[in-house]
């Protein structure tokens, strides 16, 4: 098999399966009642991509599950938040891994899934502001916050033991 063919396929695959996490989260009941607050799993399988493959692919990955979850769910308003977060929180998270992780070692995966998790949050409260013309919705960004740093804390030890696993097996 060519390597783009291969790698055609491992971007198929990686975005199936953060789309399949994405439709099996939503089915996972929250112990609180708070919009837009989500466990967030799927950005595991786009921070292990950004780690694996770079930031060209994490972003296919990213937006692309986006705009398949819109087309099945067809929550057409859910799509711009989503999108939104998807599109800053893969941008950050990259920046962090590049300038950050690499070069000067101040975050771990863990910091970079938190930084991705708070900026997803900004980019939905920022797009609702916009669309709701209400400088209000940033009250709520800090419970919103909150509820990142807790939930970015496991994607990130998930996705640096993931990225590890596939890394020793030598496939990446």
């Amino acid at each position: 098999m060519s390597r783009e063919l291969r790698d055609l396929v491992y971007t198929a695959l990686l975005v199936a399966m953060a789309l399949a996490v994405s439709l099996v989260e939503r089915l996972i009941p929250l112990p609180f009642s708070m919009p837009g607050a989500k466990l967030g799993l799927s950005n595991m399988v786009i921070l292990v991509t950004l780690m694996l493959y770079g930031f060209k692919r994490g972003m296919v990955v990213a937006l692309l599950k986006s705009i398949l979850l819109m087309l099945i769910v067809g929550l057409g308003t859910s799509f711009i938040y989503s999108f939104a977060g998807a599109l800053l929180s893969t941008i950050t998270m990259w920046i962090s891994l590049k300038y950050f992780n690499e070069k000067i070692k101040i975050f771990s995966i863990i910091g970079v899934s938190i930084i991705g998790a708070v900026s997803h949050n900004f980019a939905q409260v920022t797009a609702a502001a916009y669309i709701l013309k209400s400088l209000m919705l940033y009250t709520y960004f800090p419970f919103l916050t909150i509820i990142a740093i807790v939930t970015g804390y496991f994607v990130g030890l998930g996705s640096y033991n993931v990225a590890s696993q596939l890394k020793k097996i030598n496939k990446f």
